[in-house]
């Protein structure tokens, strides 16, 4: 039986601690990385939006990084969006951090009430396996 394992990267331990939910679980060779927001270390919001888009994927990076794994083991992404509008801004900055082939699955979802007054445009979730 596989033991899944939590994975709190450093700076992100208010996450677990506080808001209590794990930034990924492994389990095997699988990582399952929850929703990533543009948030800095600080557990500041990033305000632009193409810096917030990359503020994500750094912490989606950040987290795959503590599991032991690369974006580019990343099988199926997972994005909600506030503004569908946002998606040539948010694949502009999407394919500098993942450009391996095959590339991964991908679903956009617009989800507008995301944002609310916090002001996140984008949340990232993943998968990734592990290769043997």
């Amino acid at each position: 039986m596989n033991e899944r394992k939590a994975i709190v990267p450093a700076g992100m331990e208010a996450v677990y601690d506080k808001i209590r939910y794990a930034p990924a679980v492994k389990v095997g060779s699988t990582v399952y990385v929850s929703g990533q927001i543009g948030r800095d270390g600080n557990m500041k919001l990033v305000e632009e939006r193409e810096a917030q888009i990359v503020q994500a994927l750094e912490n989606l990076k950040t987290v795959l990084e503590a599991a032991g794994a690369t974006l580019g083991d990343i099988v199926e992404v997972t994005t909600f969006h506030t503004d569908m509008r946002d998606l040539p801004l948010f694949t502009e900055v999407r394919d500098r951090y993942l450009n391996t082939h095959p590339l991964p699955a991908w679903t956009a979802v617009g989800a507008h009430m995301l944002g609310g007054a916090a002001g996140y445009i984008v949340e990232i979730k993943a998968v990734a396996v592990i290769a043997e």
